[in-house]
């Protein structure tokens, strides 16, 4: 479980999480872009995007989860982000 957030939008960071199958558990790592820190308190949660090929795969995490096992930043946005929701990042569909 995490205690608190040292990241904003626009970071790189890495998610391990606990991802239990049957009887045994093991850590899966998601890396991608913050794009989205939404909620107070209990509620709190982070949007994750990462892309796949040439589609994007998007994680809602729960800050309050105890599948989180850590949070590791790797690298903090380049350019001054001036927006709480990175939105704009998202592929556009194909037609």
């Amino acid at each position: 479980m995490i205690k608190q957030i040292d990241f904003k939008p626009g970071d790189i960071i890495q998610v391990h999480e606990r991802i239990k199958e049957g009887e045994k558990s093991r850590i899966q790592v998601f890396e991608g872009t913050v794009l989205a820190i939404k909620g107070r308190g209990e509620n709190k949660s982070f949007t994750v995007m990462k892309i796949v090929g040439d589609i994007g795969v998007e994680k809602i995490f729960p800050i309050k989860s105890p599948n989180l096992e850590k949070i590791v930043i790797k690298a903090h946005s380049k350019k001054k982000i001036r927006r709480s929701k990175l939105y704009y990042m998202r592929l556009p569909k194909p037609a």
